[in-house]
């Protein structure tokens, strides 16, 4: 008998032992205990190890079991109590590279290049999507899929989960500037309160918040803050009408036509590579699809009719999740870009990092009262603080998948794993803080980190290239416009990755 048959006996067996040991309410050991024993009679099958039997008692006992199987809601409405995921993206997504970048951009071109951010926003998606499908359908942590692919294998592991585990290491610079940009901010709004308290207080608030490790609490307060910046940003943008830096409809029908000049190719290609998703949200956006149980709605694929219904609807709820997140991110990007254009397009000299911030603050002060410079403070450092938040409930999730392939936790110990969440949920606020106590150049500390990213893009593509052909099989919401939209990720994210290695370089 095939692998695959022995696969789908052992399926049916683990489902029908699963679902009489719950009703009788036996608990969870006995159950694995079960299959384990019958995972070794060979009653006509080849005899499969235990390392096989785990696996699917972990799909069927905790991500996939019959009880968690529903279809997806009709309804619009209904659709919108599943939506979630893409709030801790977006909370993720609009940080320093968009407070900053994008806004330097602007400065620099003018509103001439405004399609660039538009973009970048708008392409790169669907890349996230086929990550987002992939989770769905196979309901794997990612870093298993990640040791799958083809490549050099190095220990235990191969080259792609190695990428991601020191790629994401020299992160931590990037990390303590963006949380060291937060302390500046909230220095900015109480000038009493020292940076240095600052950054140790929103470093212990970043601990309480991640370190139960509940879901709903990081969907909820990502949520919150998606709100406050969105909401103090968009704020600010209308405030600039009622200063003498007010712009037109024209100003922005400009910035439409697609004109690149070459004085500022470098700081486009720049600012298109870290707005955006990028290579961390990307990977991010699949545990969060997962958490909150797309895979597990879906169940596994047992090939009939009413599971290709539930991972078409379930993937559909997905995209829309997607493309609400992308509307929010795009809106807040393109606000930062046009109040870079409005006010600081001519200015001799432009302000840089959080310099920046203070400059602009500053103008709404002369403009409309300090009122107006608090709104603008608030939104920034929502942006700020919500990036470095949503990145830590991401490495709380993304160390401990990358520690058991390296076997240094049990595959499917998820009180293992709890307990990892509950220490990296310090640990790495802690070597934030400290790194940014030691080096303090948040200018330089933000963009190190979008040109890690560049080279991590690399792996990203690789790997949705991967999940697209291995997926494209089973003819799930996908088509002529699907495949146009994906290619064109891919070769923009890949042209991004090839400028960030010759910035390295």
């Amino acid at each position: 008998m095939s692998y695959v048959f022995r696969y789908l006996e052992l399926e049916r067996k683990i489902h029908i032992r699963y679902a009489s040991a719950h009703r009788r309410g036996e608990r969870e050991p006995a159950c694995r205990r079960q299959v384990q024993i019958s995972s070794r009679k060979p009653s006509g099958l080849q005899r499969l190890s235990e390392t096989e039997a785990f696996f699917f008692f972990w799909l069927y006992s905790s991500r996939m079991s019959p009880k968690s199987i529903q279809n997806p809601p009709d309804l619009f409405f209904q659709k919108l109590r599943f939506l979630g995921p893409g709030f801790i993206l977006s909370a993720s997504i609009v940080g320093s590279g968009e407070l900053i970048a994008t806004t330097v951009l602007g400065a620099k071109a003018g509103f001439i290049t405004f399609w660039v951010i538009l973009a970048s926003c708008l392409i790169k998606v669907a890349v996230q999507l086929e990550f987002g499908k992939n989770a769905i359908l196979s309901g794997k942590p990612l870093m298993q899929e990640f040791n799958q692919l083809a490549g050099p294998v190095f220990g235990k592991v191969n080259w792609a989960v190695w990428s991601t585990f020191l790629l994401s290491l020299f992160k931590i610079l990037q990390l303590g500037g963006m949380l060291g940009s937060s302390a500046i901010v909230m220095n900015l709004i109480f000038p009493k309160i020292p940076i240095s308290l600052w950054l140790i207080l929103l470093g212990i608030s970043l601990g309480l918040l991640i370190f139960k490790n509940y879901y709903r609490l990081i969907e909820k307060a990502s949520a919150l803050m998606v709100f406050g910046f969105t909401l103090f940003t968009l704020a600010s943008l209308i405030g600039l009408f009622y200063t003498p830096f007010g712009f037109s409809w024209e100003d922005v029908k400009s910035g439409l036509t697609f004109e690149l000049p070459q004085k500022v190719l470098f700081v486009a290609i720049g600012a298109f590579g870290i707005t955006g998703v990028a290579s961390d949200e990307i990977i991010a956006y699949t545990y969060w699809c997962q958490e909150k149980g797309y895979a597990a709605y879906t169940g596994p694929n047992d090939g009939s009719e009413s599971w290709k219904k539930r991972a078409k609807g379930w993937i559909k709820i997905m995209y829309l999740d997607a493309f609400l997140a992308m509307i929010i991110y795009t809106l807040v990007t393109a606000a930062f870009y046009l109040l870079g254009a409005a006010v600081l397009y001519g200015q001799k000299e432009i302000p840089d990092g959080n310099d920046l911030i203070n400059f602009l603050a500053t103008i709404y002060t002369q403009s409309l009262g300090p009122g107006a410079r608090f709104g603008y403070l608030a939104g920034a450092f929502f942006a700020l603080y919500s990036s470095v938040f949503a990145t830590l409930a991401f490495w709380s999730r993304l160390f401990p998948d990358i520690f058991s392939q390296f076997g240094w936790i049990g595959n499917r110990d998820q009180e293992e794993r709890k307990k990892w969440v509950k220490i990296l949920a310090w640990v790495f606020p802690a070597i934030w803080v400290i790194t940014f106590l030691f080096v303090n150049l948040p200018g330089f500390m933000v963009l190190s980190g979008g040109v890690v990213g560049s080279v991590l893009l690399l792996v990203v593509v690789v790997a949705a290239i991967k999940f697209r052909s291995k997926n494209r099989e089973l003819r799930l919401i996908s088509g002529p416009w699907s495949e146009l939209m994906f290619w064109l990720s891919v070769i923009s994210i890949l042209a991004v990755s090839a400028y960030g290695l010759f910035k390295l370089f």
